[in-house]
């Protein structure tokens, strides 16, 4: 009796949180002004929603966007949420804790401030440091870090041969040897040291000098 298969999409979630750590997306960045700047744009400064197009960022905090066109909105809690279209749009953003950054690029992103989470569709890349995956649909809990991967056909606006296809592919890295390098808070133990070379004693005719011819 053969044994059942996962989907491909479960597989990946369960080796993305086996591969995920505590850190996560920066957490002050809530608490930051939300900058925006494009060519031309529509923002309604009662309702916090706007629309931009041309050369478009907008950051907050280590968060940063940018893309072709987007349409955005400040929620509540002060998070953005965003809805993005570029070739490719891009997103970066600061792990908490750590001297890292994530990067996600597609053809169109959803960005939830609130739900901290990240949706990527068509030609979608996600990397972490080395660690990447590319897939036509990602979806990513920044908080989390936790990924869920699906091989979808490429768009019909994707040239041949330009787009993964349906299919799901990464690349993890392998971890660091933390066997080879010492231990925080201790002191590598010191080489012995060398050893004198042996003396040779002479007798004391042997010291004196040579009578001159």
């Amino acid at each position: 009796m053969s044994t059942p298969r996962l989907p491909r999409v479960v597989l990946f979630a369960l080796i993305a949180a086996l591969a995920c750590t505590s850190a996560h997306a920066q957490r002050d960045d809530k608490k930051q002004p939300i900058n925006f700047s494009s060519d031309t744009g529509d923002v309604n400064y009662q309702t916090k929603v706007g629309n931009l197009a041309g050369n478009v960022v907008i950051t907050q905090g280590t968060m940063t966007i940018r893309a072709d066109r987007l349409k955005f909105r400040q929620n509540a809690d002060n998070s953005v949420s965003v809805t993005a279209y570029g070739d490719p749009i891009t997103f970066r953003q600061k792990r908490d804790g750590v001297d890292e950054y994530f990067e996600g690029y597609a053809q169109r992103a959803e960005y939830d401030g609130q739900k901290e989470m990240l949706e990527l569709f068509d030609r979608a890349l996600l990397k972490r440091g080395q660690d990447e995956i590319r897939s036509n649909y990602i979806s990513y809990d920044t908080k989390s870090e936790q990924f869920r991967a699906e091989g979808r056909p490429d768009a019909a606006s994707v040239p041949a041969d330009a787009g993964p296809g349906a299919r799901v592919r990464g690349v993890f890295q392998p971890k660091a040897d933390e066997g080879s390098a010492a231990k925080p808070g201790t002191n590598p133990k010191p080489a012995p040291p060398a050893k004198p070379a042996p003396l040779s004693l002479k007798s004391a005719g042997q010291l004196a000098p040579k009578a001159a011819k």
